[in-house]
């Protein structure tokens, strides 16, 4: 990289973070090219929903759907989170949807370090803006990156930790649940203890 370069990254960096709203930080990352995933996306996948949410959930990253449509969650795991989410009385434009990638990675493979150190920021903004009361990780790629925890999935569910201040819980990721629905019982566990926890906080 070169000094211009770096400067030139560097008030870029500058910019979005003096965004005081969502749209105007959309505007400002979604041509983003920090790593090789600006390269092979069709769309950057900023997030959707309430930007005023009192819960914010978030994923690993886009998929095939998403990318196509620049939206988290609108594929067949989107349905089954809508589902989820009725199932405890939100509906999903009550909440913000995001995932820590804005860009899906080729093959749906797992995220690697570099590119969530490279998106986590942005994710770190949107939270600031959005101010909920409470997030709802979904599967082990999103907990751990935002959460810095190497611990199981298995161990983290059912707990309530803090990020950035925020009361954070973990559930499984829907597609999970489509590739093994023996964990459904789980997730409604968990997603119940979510609930009674937002009801607590909004008391």
């Amino acid at each position: 990289m070169t000094a211009g370069n770096f400067v030139e990254n560097t008030l870029i960096q500058e910019e979005w973070q003096k965004s005081n709203s969502l749209k105007e930080l959309d505007a400002k990352i979604n041509t983003c090219q920090k790593c090789g995933l600006g390269k092979t996306r069709t769309n950057f996948v900023f997030g959707v929903g309430n930007p005023n949410a009192d819960v914010m959930i978030i994923g690993e990253a886009p998929g095939a759907d998403e990318d196509a449509k620049g939206e988290p969650f609108v594929g067949r795991a989107g349905k089954l989170l809508n589902d989820i989410l009725k199932a405890i009385s939100f509906e999903r434009e009550e909440v913000f949807i995001a995932n820590i990638l804005k860009c899906r990675p080729p093959n749906n493979r797992n995220p690697l370090a570099e590119e969530m150190t490279t998106c986590i920021p942005y994710l770190k903004k949107q939270i600031d803006l959005v101010k909920p009361k409470l997030i709802l990780c979904l599967g082990l790629v999103a907990a751990g990156g935002i959460l810095q925890l190497k611990l199981s999935l298995t161990k983290m569910r059912g707990n309530v930790y803090e990020f950035n201040g925020v009361k954070t819980m973990v559930t499984y990721h829907p597609a999970a649940l489509l590739r093994n629905p023996n964990w459904k019982k789980g997730c409604w566990e968990d997603v119940q203890k979510f609930r009674k926890l937002y009801d607590e906080l909004k008391k």
